[in-house]
């Protein structure tokens, strides 16, 4: 399968904004590919947002993005101050915090949750990203719950096994407040990234999957 490459303007870094309802949200949706994207592009710098979290948790977050994020790499972490599963009830507090976004610096890619999310902050986010930010590319992440919700993602970034193998270690290290929870284990994170990397046919057997609603393609620079 042929694959795409972002195309940069200039030699600028790449800029990413990751966007998550809760902590540990970005590092399971897209952390493989953030750790891909660095192997790939020398110059990047990955701004983090997270819009609900104890302290306990806020810590934990920074911790990871610590692991997931080399020191060149690392942006700006910002924390929101929202009730977890409450998020429709501060929808327009929500809305100006998304706002206040716009006046960071803009990003190439945004990632953050898919729009069919079954969880309710979740389906918020996306609808806020895809308001605030009209013309970016948007990649909408999967995060493994419960009640279940995965879709049929239409974007594959493969993953090195190395890195699949240093993300799922990453979450279960830096996140030890969630070590109780059933779904929160190294081999459920492995399995998802598992089951990508088959849909895609990933040379290493692991990928990491994404909804993309909108894209260009403007076809390879013609050489003189």
């Amino acid at each position: 399968m042929l694959g795409l490459s972002l195309d940069l303007p200039s030699r600028r870094p790449l800029r990413l904004l990751c966007i998550g309802g809760h902590c540990d949200d970005i590092e399971i949706g897209c952390g493989g590919t953030l750790l891909a994207l660095q192997d790939r592009y020398r110059k990047l710098t990955a701004d983090w947002v997270v819009l609900s979290g104890t302290p306990l948790r806020g810590r934990e977050t920074a911790a990871a993005m610590a692991a997931f994020l080399r020191p060149r790499a690392r942006g700006e972490l910002l924390f929101g101050s929202f009730d977890d599963g409450r998020f429709p009830a501060h929808y327009g507090e929500i809305k100006e915090f998304f706002e206040s976004l716009k006046g960071r610096p803009a990003p190439d890619v945004v990632l953050c949750h898919e729009a069919a999310d079954r969880h309710q902050d979740h389906r918020i986010v996306n609808e806020m990203v895809w308001n605030t930010f009209r013309n970016h590319l948007v990649l909408e992440y999967e995060v493994m719950k419960w009640d279940g919700g995965l879709g049929q993602p239409n974007l594959y970034v493969p993953i090195p096994a190395r890195l699949a193998r240093a993300k799922a270690q990453a979450l279960v290290r830096t996140y030890r407040s969630q070590a109780k929870k059933d779904w929160f284990t190294r081999e459920a994170f492995m399995a998802l990234m598992r089951l990508r990397g088959i849909e895609c046919r990933s040379a290493s057997g692991y990928a990491e999957a994404f909804h993309s609603r909108k894209a260009t393609f403007s076809g390879p620079t013609r050489r003189k």
